[in-house]
């Protein structure tokens, strides 16, 4: 198989222009999985593909990462051919926030008769998943409190971290053999999110060498980091991705 990651936006919370934080992993060319759902992630993907994601993979419940479900729904539900077929892959730590943040207004439709959920596939998961034939695993991350953020892997292929502060503990299990790591990181780091100098603190130069930041602040941002000797994502750009270890796709030998 080929397998590709495509950045569809690379920007922070504040950085609109940049495009909400999220990608899509590409299988011979056609999307595979939406990670993370932002409101100008679902247009970008839109405006790429011209229909619905097939998958969504949602790393925490932070509106820049899930403000676009409430649109997916309404284009998912009024459509017969993806009502409840949009699979939606989420931590089960996640379900109740997801619920509170996007799905618990008293009604979804004023003419009642729909509930949140009647629009996608809802899968709650631990540790891992199976999607398409091939073995996701999940794994926490350090973002805003405990149990709220969840990071992805695909064994030797690649990880994305999420939003996080550094998490050496968990990417020396998840990218031990090799995988390309896109990883949240801004100039200055903060409770929440990972800065420039954690980088060299808390990371070994063989794991430097395969990170591809994003989620940064501003272009002026991008030039600071990719000054430091860092490959930078770019707003819709595809990274090549290495094959699979054998181990999490179906049918491997």
């Amino acid at each position: 198989m080929s397998l590709a990651l495509r950045f569809l936006g690379v920007g922070n919370a504040q950085a609109v222009e940049l495009g909400s934080a999220a990608a899509v992993l590409e299988r011979d060319g056609r999307p595979l999985l939406l990670i993370d759902c932002g409101p100008e992630a679902l247009t970008a993907y839109l405006d790429r593909y011209g229909a619905l994601p097939p998958a969504i993979y949602i790393t925490h419940a932070h509106m820049d990462h899930v403000g676009g479900l409430e649109r997916a729904f309404y284009r998912s539900y009024f459509d017969a051919s993806t009502r409840g077929r949009v699979r939606l892959y989420a931590h089960a730590a996640l379900v109740p926030v997801l619920q509170a943040r996007v799905a618990d207004y008293p009604e979804v439709l004023a003419e009642g008769g729909a509930n949140f959920w009647d629009g996608f596939h809802l899968i709650p998961l631990s540790r891992s998943f199976w999607h398409e034939g091939l073995r996701f695993e999940v794994f926490a991350t350090r973002h805003h409190a405990p149990d709220t953020s969840f990071g992805l892997a695909l064994r030797a292929s690649f990880v994305w971290t999420g939003d996080t502060r550094p998490i050496p503990e968990m990417l020396s299990h998840y990218a031990a053999s090799g995988e390309t790591v896109a990883h949240d990181c801004g100039v200055v780091g903060n409770p929440s999110h990972t800065g420039l100098d954690d980088l060299a603190r808390e990371y070994a130069p063989d794991l430097r060498r395969r990170l591809v930041l994003y989620h940064y602040g501003s272009e002026a941002d991008a030039a600071v980091l990719a000054a430091a000797g860092y490959h930078v994502a770019c707003r819709d750009e595809v990274l090549a991705l290495r094959d699979p270890d054998p181990a999490v796709v179906v049918g491997a030998s």
